[in-house]
């Protein structure tokens, strides 16, 4: 047999693997179903292994496909930077920056960075995406952003981090709520109280430290809706709904009736971390990380 693998096996595999449907594949690749069977055979019998299982009604990746899926995905994303940065290097720009972001970070850190990039190396061109800490790493690991501004505590081998800011939690009540007139507050106050919290989706890390505070007080709270979004909590904490516990930074920048009680009193905090993939090879990411070290400095 003299079959090679080659880029257009790739591009056959990969679309499969996301279908999951020979006819499916094909109508998506201009291409016969016979056809891409026959494609799919070659790669098989180049690997000696089977990528797929398939019956009448089913197909789904093997072991081996699986694994072949998550290289082919960061190739393509390896070659869909290439063009990228090539396109920028046509324009007169260094590079381009795909950054992921919570909404914490906007509050404390992010607008200066990026003012402080525009006048330092204005020929990087910045791409944004308000993303949750789980997807942002995902993505990371796929090389699909370059940084992300994270709360987690668990991250995977090739991502390194730099954190940037740890601070307190704050209470989130309805503006004139009665607490708000007290010197003192406690959290078990509100054992009988509702609660609108950031989901694990989130951050799985960032919710179970949440939920420390809550076993501390020796409660469990009664949860009455999760979100990753900031002001949607805030939203519904001013409607009467619930109440809320965030990081302290939050209270900027959003116009909600709301008001914050710091939890200075407790030993949880939370930090936002800076982070990305080792192994990214885009050269923008020394400038992005230099000019950030400079800010906290």
């Amino acid at each position: 047999m003299n079959y090679q693998i080659e880029f257009r096996h790739l591009h056959y595999f990969r679309v499969l693997a996301e279908e999951l449907h020979f006819r499916k594949a094909a109508e998506r690749l201009f291409i016969s179903q016979p056809g891409l069977t026959r494609q799919i055979k070659q790669m098989e019998e180049i690997y000696r292994t089977p990528l797929f299982e398939r019956d009448k009604r089913n197909v789904k990746l093997t072991e081996a496909g699986i694994f072949l899926k998550q290289e082919v995905d960061l190739v393509f994303n390896q070659l869909n930077n290439i063009r990228t940065q090539i396109e920028k290097i046509a324009e007169g720009k260094i590079t381009n920056l795909k950054l992921g972001f919570i909404g914490s970070a906007v509050q404390t850190i992010l607008p200066e960075l990026l003012a402080k990039l525009k006048v330092k190396q204005p020929l990087i061109d910045i791409s944004l995406q308000e993303l949750s800490n789980e997807i942002q790493l995902e993505m990371l690991v796929r090389n699909e952003l370059d940084f992300g501004f994270v709360r987690t505590a668990n991250y995977p081998s090739q991502i390194q981090t730099y954190p940037i800011l740890t601070e307190n939690f704050a209470l989130v009540v309805p503006k004139g709520h009665p607490i708000t007139t007290r010197k003192k507050v406690s959290l078990s106050d509100f054992k009988e109280e509702s609660f609108i919290l950031f989901s694990k989706q989130y951050s799985a890390s960032y919710y179970d430290l949440v939920m420390s505070i809550f076993r501390d007080h020796q409660f469990e709270p009664k949860v009455a809706l999760r979100t990753v979004n900031a002001l949607s909590i805030f939203n519904l904490v001013s409607q009467g709904i619930g109440i809320a516990i965030v990081p302290s930074s939050l209270k900027k920048g959003y116009h909600a009736d709301v008001e914050f009680i710091e939890l200075t009193h407790i030993p949880q905090r939370t930090t936002l971390y800076l982070a990305w993939n080792k192994e990214n090879r885009n050269h923008g990411i020394p400038f992005f990380t230099d000019i950030l070290k400079e800010i906290l400095q």
